[in-house]
């Protein structure tokens, strides 16, 4: 599939993701959240849910949250916008609740197509959710986030050949500071330099548009 011919899948995506009925989130959605980046990104990060603010406006991490992962890119040199984010659920649990795993298997599809579409070299999972639900995409057993932070897995996914990494959520050192200084410590030691071996934004290839 060519440049073009992902292009029009995305768009299908989108459209699929915001009239989307297959848990009792759109009962109290303001608006869904697909994500957002370049289609031929080559890293991804992945978190758990929207949260209030990114209910509201239908981005991913435009709230507290967001703005720490913003620093934290900046802090190693990486643009947001060469990067793509999204999150496991793509409408906000009520309450920020976490998402129970009714939701995330609902919403499982829409980011396995995702991957399909952009085929990063390197995806971050932000925080448990996140962290797990990748894992067990992967066929791997998760146990804790504790015992995952800072490792690197090669691992397939939907066919593409993915580095793997998990770290904490940044709302999670916004509610707990002590976890601030790991969470750089994991983007200054393993993320920069995955992002850095993955080129981050990749340029379209000869294969690209012969697919």
């Amino acid at each position: 599939m060519g440049i073009k011919g992902n292009e029009h899948e995305y768009e299908i995506l989108v459209s699929e993701i915001l009239g989307c009925t297959r848990c009792p989130l759109h009962t109290s959605r303001t608006k869904a959240v697909p994500g957002e980046g370049p289609l031929n990104a080559s890293v991804m990060f992945v978190g758990e849910a929207p949260g209030r603010s990114e209910d509201l406006e239908g981005r991913p991490f435009v709230g507290s949250a967001g703005k720490l992962l913003d620093s934290l890119l900046s802090s190693i040199g990486v643009e947001r916008s060469s990067v793509y984010i999204t999150n496991v659920v793509k409408c906000r649990p009520p309450g920020n609740r976490e998402p129970s795993d009714e939701e995330v298997r609902a919403c499982n599809g829409y980011l396995r197509r995702q991957i399909s579409i952009i085929k990063p070299r390197v995806i971050v999972a932000l925080g448990r959710i996140a962290g797990r639900t990748l894992y067990e995409m992967a066929g791997l057993r998760w146990s804790s986030i504790r015992s995952a932070r800072g490792r690197v897995v090669r691992v397939k996914l939907e066919g593409v050949d993915v580095m793997l990494t998990v770290t904490y959520h940044p709302a999670a050192a916004l509610y707990n500071p002590g976890l601030r200084e790991e969470l750089e410590g994991d983007f200054r030691e393993v993320i920069a330099p995955l992002i850095k071996g993955a080129s981050v934004a990749r340029k379209p290839t000869l294969e690209d548009f012969l697919r």
